[in-house]
């Protein structure tokens, strides 16, 4: 799974400290997932994610 959220976050202005604090995730988890080093996260994370980057899943995240 590739994905853009480092890509959309940082175009935001916003830190991985401030998209921790929106979905409830670890910093640590954010970076895996900007890494691509987790690359399964389930559909609530991915909604979470989504919609604190005011964004729909499928823009932020491609199979």
């Amino acid at each position: 799974m590739h994905n853009k959220i480092r890509q959309l976050r940082e175009e935001q202005g916003i830190t991985q400290n401030d998209l921790s604090k929106a979905t409830g995730l670890s910093i640590g988890y954010i970076s895996l997932l900007e890494n691509n080093i987790r690359t399964n996260p389930s559909y609530k994370t991915l909604e979470k994610i989504a919609k604190a980057l005011h964004k729909e899943a499928k823009e932020i995240f491609s199979i």
